[in-house]
This record gives structure tokens, sequence and C-alpha cells, in this order.
């Protein structure tokens, strides 16, 4: 349902959300995102055009969260990309629909307003995991990166 890119961009937030302090670079988020860096700075740009991730071009440069994780949903980071529109009239376009959408298009409106009022309760810091829980995006190499850039452990 949602687009690779779109995936891609939830991929790097995370990895941002686990780093707070400091910058990361691109060629450390493609690896631990496992995302071409060629196409993950374009998606990179995309949320620095939306305000998510602020960046620093150059040596010891990189992307960091604009705001901390529990203020970024998922729905931001999934607009910054590809917004979820919902379906406020017929995209037939037929006459006899002009008035209220036919029963698919509603109940298509209807979980689309559903998802977007999910992705809008789901912040970055609540995909973080919780202690001894499985922890996106994370092998054992990036978990001791992590809690040396964050001070602590497991």
């Amino acid at each position: 349902m949602l687009s690779q890119t779109t995936e891609y961009a939830l991929r790097a937030t995370i990895c941002l959300a686990y780093s707070r302090e400091g910058l990361v670079s691109t060629s450390d988020l493609a690896e631990q995102t496992k995302v071409p860096m060629n196409y993950l700075a374009k998606v990179l740009q995309l949320l620095a055009r939306s305000g998510i991730v602020t960046g620093r071009r150059g040596v010891g440069g990189g992307y960091k969260l604009t705001r901390p994780p529990e203020q970024i949903s998922m729905l931001d980071v999934i607009n910054a990309i590809s917004p979820i529109q919902r379906i406020t009239s017929c995209p037939l376009e037929l006459k006899n629909h002009s008035g209220a959408l036919c029963p698919l298009h509603h109940k298509l409106d209807e979980s689309i307003d559903i998802l977007i009022k999910h992705f809008t309760g789901v912040s970055m810091a609540d995909l973080l995991g919780q202690r001894g829980d499985s922890r996106p995006l994370c092998d054992e190499a990036m978990t001791a990166r992590v809690e040396l850039t964050l001070g602590g452990s497991n």
C-alpha cells in the first residue's frame, strides 16, 4: 500500500530517531537501512523540504531529526513522500454520484480515514521498541553504535 520510497523514508527516520545526538551520514544511513545511497539522498531531500530532517554537507556532515521522535508521526513522514488523499468526489466523475460517494468509494474513504488516524497516533519514538524487544532496522553492529551514541546499554 505504501510506496517503496515511503518505506525508505520511514526506515531513515527511525534510524535518525535512534541517533538523537549528532548527525548521521548518508552512507551510514544507507548501510543501516539497506537503501541505495543515491536513492536515500533523494528521500532525505524530501524529508528536509518537509521539515522532518535537517542536514549539513561536507566532512562531518549528515542528517538529524528537526524535532524529538515523540513529535514526529508516521503520517508526517508518509505525507512528506506521498501524501495520503481522502476520496472527496467520485473518481469516475459520474453525474449520478455528484452529491455523494458510491458505496465502494465511501468504504474506501472510510478505510483511508482509519489509516490516517492510526498513522497520526504512531510516533517515531513508538517505533523504536522497548528494552528486550526486537529493534527495527538493528543488527548487533548498529545496536552497538546507537548505544555508544546514546551513552547507554541494554
